[in-house]
């Protein structure tokens, strides 16, 4: 059951998390619109969270709680205390000295991450601006994931799961407020994003110091924690955010692409967010330290029957949830963005991506169960052979795909993007449960026969459920009655896959772990 209360914590606080970042997206999209000023925003915005994700919340995290959660199993407190002293100095004097060389390098940055943002001047320019204000939160954001580590692995999962509902208040409130009040209106986003990084560390605090594990950073590299966490994380830094990279490499190609292509890609990407977020990342995190405690007490069987219940929830809800995105993408983005500036054609192209991006879901999601069961063994370098394979395949499927639609003279190229995400997800995904299986850490028993029939035949029903429901859908309403009507179609989906699933003989004890 404790696994069960830890995933709905984060996943409820997800979830408000999730429904604040549509609010956030939907007063963004509006007030600002899919063109010029919002890319560089975009842009601006996804270098530090992609090198938060990197380096803090990935890499770092990936390799942090299982040194930890070993340390508090085997070791003394004060022990503990002094291994979170030392990585805290450590990692304030990395994350500092990173910051101000990004600060002093931004330029060459934005270059490299936006190529052909400089053909316009003035879009590179304000980029650059951009990113410079909004850089300190990488620093804020790596301090708030240590100490979510921290209080994950101690079995506290509330605040840091409550974290990220600051950064979206944050920026609705710039968005709103304060883009009124300067000259360059876009830049409201970016001082409301470094606020939020200093309010996401802020919370974390208190419950540190009731734990009594607040501790002063005292810089040494040489601590034996240390260095295994560095160890651990330098093949992390790259296994554990393939994601990313990827993404980065999709901005790349997006930026030589027509304007609102950054827009669409972005917009599309929030949208499968929300399940991978509710429940991938939950189960993710929930179960990391756990399996990394099991590791320690060397119970491969619990170790082994964690990851099959984690696979489980992850195929229930993310197949269900692939589907239902791709039926339901145009519905989805009309209601929520389809108002002020973002207007009908911006729906279109956003939609299409949203269809190509939907694919990959599951396997994003299974990515999140799968990886931690290497990282949990302190096996780093298995994904980053996993992860490589993966960027090498969204680099062939991004020319693959991008030349197709040239050859066609297709005027949707960000499509590409988004189907060469999917595709380089399910290569990792499949990676990772192959070498899972060939080592014998984990496979699929015969008990997923009956599962996947179930789970099939339930989707179908849901399929004919949302096809029938579709036909009523009418897109010329005002906002909120598609809102509704999205929110309706949703409904009858869910009561169709849960019908088809009881008809089928699935029970909630089939979830047990």
């Amino acid at each position: 059951m404790a696994l069960w209360r830890s995933t709905f914590i984060v996943s409820a606080m997800t979830m408000l998390s999730r429904v604040l970042g549509l609010v956030r997206d939907v007063v963004l999209l509006n007030v600002f619109g899919a063109g010029k000023d919002f890319d560089t925003f975009v842009v601006a915005f996804r270098i530090p969270n992609f090198f938060r994700r990197l380096f803090a919340e990935g890499a770092f995290s990936q390799a942090f709680i299982p040194v930890l959660t070993e340390y508090k199993t085997g070791r003394a407190h004060a022990e503990v205390q002094i291994l979170i002293s030392r990585v805290f100095g450590c990692l304030l004097t990395v994350m500092t000295l990173l910051t101000f060389v990004a600060m002093v390098l931004a330029p060459a940055i934005i270059y490299m991450y936006a190529p052909g943002f400089h053909s316009d001047p003035e879009k590179f320019d304000l980029a650059v601006s951009m990113f410079r204000l909004t850089i300190p939160y990488l620093m804020f954001m790596s301090l708030t994931a240590f100490a979510s580590s921290i209080l994950n692995s101690y079995g506290s999962f509330a605040s840091p799961a409550f974290s990220p509902v600051l950064l979206n208040v944050a920026m609705i409130a710039g968005a709103w407020w304060l883009t009124p009040y300067m000259a360059e209106p876009i830049k409201a986003l970016g001082w409301s994003v470094v606020a939020a990084g200093v309010l996401q560390l802020a919370i974390q605090i208190p419950e540190l110091w009731r734990k009594n594990l607040l501790i002063p950073p005292k810089v040494d590299f040489k601590h034996e924690g240390v260095e295994r966490i560095l160890k651990l994380m330098l093949p992390a830094l790259f296994g554990v955010s393939v994601t990313q990279i990827n993404l980065l490499l999709n901005t790349i190609w997006a930026s030589f692409m027509q304007d609102g292509s950054v827009s669409w890609l972005y917009s599309a990407e929030r949208m499968t967010e929300l399940p991978l977020g509710l429940i991938g990342v939950a189960i993710g995190t929930v179960i990391l330290p756990s399996l990394s405690a099991r590791h320690a007490e060397q119970d491969q069987a619990k170790f082994r029957s964690m990851i099959d219940w984690a696979a489980k929830v992850i195929v229930l809800v993310g197949l269900p949830a692939s589907i239902a995105l791709f039926m339901l993408s145009t519905p989805i983005i009309q209601a929520l963005f389809q108002r002020g500036e973002f207007d009908l054609r911006d729906t279109q192209m956003t939609a299409l991506a949203l269809q190509c991006m939907s694919a990959g879901v599951i396997s994003f999601m299974l990515i999140k169960v799968f990886a931690p069961g290497f990282y949990a063994q302190q096996d780093t370098k298995t994904p980053v052979r996993v992860g490589l394979m993966s960027v090498a395949a969204n680099a062939i499927l991004n020319v693959v795909f991008i030349g197709f639609f040239k050859l066609i003279d297709w005027h949707a190229e960000h499509m590409a993007l988004a189907l060469a995400s999917s595709g380089s997800a399910l290569v990792n995904a499949g990676l990772l449960y192959f070498y899972l299986h060939k080592r014998n850490i984990f496979r699929f028993s015969s008990h997923w026969k009956k599962l996947g029939l179930q789970y099939g035949l339930a989707n179908l029903v849901m399929i004919a459920a949302l096809w029938f429901g579709l036909n009523w859908y009418n897109g010329e309403l005002s906002q909120w009655l598609r809102v509704a009507e999205v929110v309706g179609l949703c409904v009858v989906g869910i009561i169709a896959y849960l019908i088809g699933l009881i008809l089928t003989g699935f029970r909630p004890r089939d979830l047990k772990h």
